[in-house]
């Protein structure tokens, strides 16, 4: 062989081809070393906790599974997760000091760095006999104060995370009790200044800004405010939602579970916000609420998922001002809004970010990197008139951090079109469509995608066994859709399995039987790759048999229905140039020209074996293909012994049908029948040899249809549960002309290979090892005007493997994937020129052939969690398929994980890490080291806004407080050290000290660089001033000195005095570096 021959033309070529070889391999073997998760899109899943940095404008949310996302403006997202994985329970910014304080279910206290594009851990504090119910921090204060379970309340120093000695015994900081008990506690006193005691238990507690009254809501749905000057009763008791009965009773109520309290400078009358509080007799009491109150409108804004959190955006950031409200931050159990208060009607901002990903549960995902360049923009132009209309006309109020949109969009995700695919089917009526077994179930649930972004078709499966051909235009049309219905069935009766060895006589392995029932007709491993939908109806969807009107974008063309009782598609591929559709399920395969809108061929995957079938399973009798297509002529039935083929033709002049002339299947060569096993392992196995055999992956491609055909045509690979690859060629008419008109043959197949476990995936590579891509057409609007003077004719672009003269080898290359196997063979000779054992104890999920650091590899996804990467064919090499990485990423803890994991391009791979959220990592080291400049900033220098006065919260809460006062009351002079058994220190990687050096960034430097000299400017000044006074003093002093002393005394002494006083000076002027950001008295 020729390929083998240039290999070995002389030692030394040899010698420095294997160096070259040996060189590449260490240098992937460094880039392909590890998996590395980049960025977190859509919804948090199961949040539990929100906060809100008020000067940084940046936002946090927490999760019950221990995840934090942090938000700012569009492209401003970021993830973080805690090790323990225990749930978030509350969130406190430092604000605009760039870090965060998490509190966790499992009583630990965590600060983050904030800083760096990368969220880290500075601290943590593990509270070891007390449960952490509550933690507050005062703006601007270190002191941090922690309420536990027993009613403790802790003192935390932030800038140490170590305990005080200070700690408030069975009493919280003006918090109320459940039972009705408010208790405000005078901290320097160290004694209780007032109880307050009422009937209903208490949900949270608001202070007015001035510090003289605070409201109270109740289990009750009452709200009540209390005054300082007389706490023996509240001054005001509403019932927002409830009224008095005419028997006097007190309407019920649901509790009110917070409460917010707002003054505005621009009205008289406070905002009042609160959550729940509605009657339960009253219609619509069962959803969730937000209430706004403002003088006497009250606003009740209905929620579609219950209410987690929510909280009031203000413009400054000191508790004891006027607040202004502009904002109200919702946060629902499976949404995220913001309400405007600043327009009467109050309506909702537009969300930037892709919150809605979970609108219908995810079943299925598609990543495509490099599309072409203009479709992107078309999407979203069409999208956008899809979007909903009366927001809020005002900027999104979460605009933090800092993100360049430059040549990398890595970190943002855009939701450029939906496309809903009931609307192609008439609604289903009580009791028709659907069993009573499924009657809850979504009939047009998605199964799988398939896309083509050249041509622009987009292909969808369906759960009720249909597949729906898309294409996209720019202009709406009024059309019909086009239906056809294909009997893809296959009866085990009709039917006789042999025998165990009968079934397999290359080999007898009893420890290979099935888990699975007999007749099961699915691969255990085609289970673990398909959603967990359910089974379909008996009674297919009805596809809409009127016109109708299709905006822009894309637009139904066909309906292919599988007839009762249909089968879940299990394979699908489509190719714009042959102008063709395959799909398979557990029975068969089927083949449509969406062109002519004909069925070419529907046959059962036993029938196309024949009689060579390679497990020697007897022939079924002859059975007829019903197949029809609805409101056209009856088709033709053809029926062959071995190889049944229909062709369904549309009414039409002159319209005949053609028959393939030779319908004898060609054995071709089947490699390695000795070593095949179908024995995956003890509790993973194949199917029970019977006679049904799932098409698991399909692939058009050009390739050579028979074994040592000189020229390369268009072809179908199909690969099944049993590991078998047939190979059918396809005979399609030249002329774009002809195309309409003349039918499209398709060969008898030939069984060219055989593998362990099911196909996954097929690939074409050119004998220089670059990928070959699957021909395609031109995109051209089907709506578009037309232009009389030019033809509409088709544009097809092919990457046909003709022959490579630099390589010395005619052909090409194709590499299989199997759950166990991966192979090399070249084409079309149909020899295996290299096979390897992807894994032994477990089996592969995913596999993609994909394009890496300029190489060509074989991706994998192991259901053990296991991400593995293989090199596949170099030029002039040996084919091969060498392991490069093989990394233990992620448990598959579910089959959401399997049926999403899918690989692209660049050394970039996504999931669907929660029903809710996708997340995209990478295994390329070029990704990862220009990740630092795709991320964006979550921390930006800001001069804090000044405090206009001083309110009574000012010693209360530790606003704007002098450091003293605290540090008199919890510092460890004065209150002493907490017991070392109460809470454990975890130091991080680095202290506070150097938390801010930690910050990445040339931009950020500078911008902080400016702000810390603008700061330091006053200071200076004074200094310098201070200086010369100083300086001045000196030379006094030198003066009087000589005429005390000696001429020769006074020189000794005069100038080291005026020295000491100047390097004095210059110590001072580093000195407020060492304050790390705080306040110097």
């Amino acid at each position: 062989m020729l390929l083998f021959a240039k290999v070995s033309e002389s030692i030394s070529r040899e010698s420095s081809i294997h160096k070259i070889q040996d060189s590449l391999e260490r240098i992937l073997s460094v880039v392909l070393s590890f998996v590395l998760q980049t960025v977190r899109h859509g919804f948090p899943y199961q949040p539990t906790c929100l906060a809100f940095d008020p000067v940084q404008k940046i936002l946090a949310i927490g999760s019950r599974t221990g995840g934090i996302r942090i938000l700012g403006r569009p492209g401003v997202d970021c993830y973080s997760q805690h090790e323990s994985g225990a749930a978030v329970l509350q969130l406190q910014f430092l604000i605009n000091e760039g870090a965060l304080v998490t509190a966790c279910a499992d009583d630990t206290l965590h600060l983050w760095n904030l800083r760096q594009r990368r969220p880290a851990i500075l601290h943590s504090l593990k509270f070891n006999r007390e449960r952490i119910t509550f933690c507050h921090l005062p703006f601007q204060s270190k002191w941090l104060y922690v309420g536990t379970e027993r009613g403790n309340t802790h003192i935390v120093n932030i800038e140490s995370f170590v305990l005080s000695g200070y700690v408030i015994m069975w009493n919280k900081l003006l918090i109320g009790f459940e039972s009705g008990t408010v208790v405000q506690w005078d901290l320097r006193a160290k004694k209780v200044d007032f109880r307050i005691y009422y009937d209903e238990a208490i949900h949270s507690v608001s202070w007015h800004h001035e510090g003289k009254q605070f409201m109270c809501s109740h289990s009750d749905g009452s709200l009540t405010v209390w005054n300082l000057r007389n706490t023996s009763r509240p001054i005001q008791v509403t019932y927002p939602h409830g009224k008095i009965l005419k028997d006097g009773r007190k309407e019920s109520c649901k509790p009110i579970l917070k409460v917010e309290y707002k003054t505005s400078r621009n009205s008289s009358e406070p905002f009042i916000i609160f959550s729940g509080g509605l009657s339960y007799d009253k219609a619509g009491g069962r959803r969730p609420t937000l209430t706004i109150m403002h003088g006497k409108a009250i606003t009740v804004l209905e929620m579609d998922h219950p209410i987690v959190e929510f909280l009031v955006l203000c413009d400054t950031p000191y508790s004891n001002e006027v607040q202004d409200p502009y904002a109200v931050v919702v946060l629902l159990e499976k949404d995220f809004i913001v309400v405007d208060l600043t327009q009467s009607n109050f309506p909702i901002f537009e969300n930037p970010y892709p919150m809605d990903i979970h609108e219908s549960p995810v079943t299925c995902t598609a990543y495509f990197a490099q599309c072409p360049p203009d479709i992107i923009p078309i999407l979203y132009s069409i999208g956008a008139k899809q979007k909903k209309t009366g927001y809020s006309h005002k900027e999104w109020p979460v605009s933090g951090g800092t993100w360049t949109l430059g040549s990398q969009t890595y970190p943002e995700i855009i939701m450029l079109y939906k496309l809903k695919t009931s609307k192609v089917f008439e609604k289903p009526k009580a009791g028709e469509g659907r069993t009573t077994e499924v009657l809850d179930e979504d009939p047009y649930a998605v199964q799988m995608v398939s896309w083509c972004p050249h041509s622009r078709l987009f292909c969808v499966v369906g759960i009720s066994a249909h597949v729906i051909l898309y294409r996209f235009s720019k202009h709406d049309a009024n059309t019909q859709i086009a239906s056809l219905e294909v009997r893809l069935q296959f009866d085990s009766d009709d039917a006789v399995s042999p025998s165990e060895n009968e079934n397999n006589p290359c080999f007898s392995d009893p420890s290979s039987h099935s888990p699975l029932q007999p007749g099961s007709p699915v691969h255990l491993s085609l289970l673990l790759s398909l959603p967990p939908l359910p089974r379909p109806a008996s009674r297919c969807v009805r596809v809409k048999s009127r016109a109708l009107r299709m905006p822009p974008g894309y637009q139904a063309e066909l309906v292919v229905q599988l007839v009762c009782p249909p089968q879940q598609i299990t394979s699908l591929d489509i190719n714009s140039a042959y102008g063709l559709l395959a799909f398979g399920n557990c029975n068969g395969v089927a083949v449509v020209d969406y062109l002519q809108k004909t069925i070419l061929m529907c046959v059962s995957t036993l029938d196309l074996y024949g009689a060579a079938d390679p497990y020697q399973r007897l022939t079924r009798s002859p059975r007829r293909n019903r197949q029809s297509t609805s409101g056209r002529e009856k088709p033709t039935e053809l029926t062959t012994p071995f190889f049944p083929i229909s062709f369904v033709s549309v009414k039409g002049p002159g319209r005949k049908l053609s028959l393939p002339t030779d319908l004898k299947p060609d054995l071709g060569t089947v490699g390695e029948k000795n070593s095949f096993s179908r024995s995956r392992s003890s509790s993973v196995s194949s199917i029970d040899r019977d006679t049904k055999e799932a098409v698991t992956t399909l692939q058009f491609g050009e390739s050579y249809g028979r074994k040592g055909e000189p020229l390369p045509s268009a072809c179908l690979w199909v690969g099944t549960s049993l590991g078998v690859v047939l190979l059918l060629p396809i005979s399609i008419p030249a002329e774009d002309e002809d195309r309409m008109e003349e039918p499209v043959t398709i060969g008898p197949s030939s069984t060219v290979l055989m593998l362990k476990g099911s196909v996954l995936r097929f690939a074409f590579l050119d004998c220089g090892g670059a990928l070959i891509q699957s021909p395609y057409e031109v995109w051209r609007d089907p709506n578009g005007p037309e232009d009389p003077d030019r033809t509409r004719r088709r544009k097809l672009v092919n990457f046909s493997p003709w022959p490579s003269h630099e390589a010395g080898v005619d052909g090409h290359m194709a590499v299989v994937c199997s759950e166990k196997q991966a192979k090399v063979m070249l084409m079309p000779s149909q020899t295996v020129l290299f096979a390897h054992n992807v894994t032994e104890s477990s089996f592969i999920l995913r596999a993609d052939v994909v394009s890496v650091c300029s190489s060509v590899c074989l991706a994998c996804f192991c259901a053990n969690g296991h991400v593995m990467t293989l090199r596949s064919v170099l030029p002039a090499l040996l084919p091969s398929l060498r392991p490069l990485m093989d990394i233990n990423y992620l448990p598959l803890t579910d089959m959401r994980i399997a049926r999403t994991f899918v690989f692209t391009n660049g050394g970039q791979a996504l999931y669907l890490s929660s029903p809710t959220e996708i997340q995209r990592i990478t295994y390329s080291q070029e990704m990862a080291d220009n990740l630092q400049d795709m991320l964006g900033e979550l921390f930006t220098p800001i001069e804090t806004p000044e405090a206009q006065n001083k309110g009574f919260l000012k010693g209360f809460f530790g606003g704007n407080a002098q450091p003293f006062d605290r540090e008199e009351l919890f510092g460890e002079a004065a209150a002493g050290k907490a017991s070392r058994s109460l809470a454990q220190h975890i130091p991080g990687p680095m202290g506070l000290e150097n938390m801010k050096a930690a910050a990445g960034g040339v931009v950020g430097d500078l911008a902080r660089a400016r702000i810390a000299l603008d700061q330091r400017g006053e200071r200076l000044g004074e200094l310098e001033e201070r200086t010369a006074l100083m300086m001045n003093s000196a030379e006094i002093f030198s003066t009087h000195a000589h005429q005390v002393q000696p001429d020769s005394q006074s020189a000794r002494y005069s100038q080291p005095a005026s020295q000491s006083v100047i390097k004095s000076a210059n110590m001072s002027v580093s000195h407020p570096d060492c304050m790390s950001g705080h306040k110097i008295t």
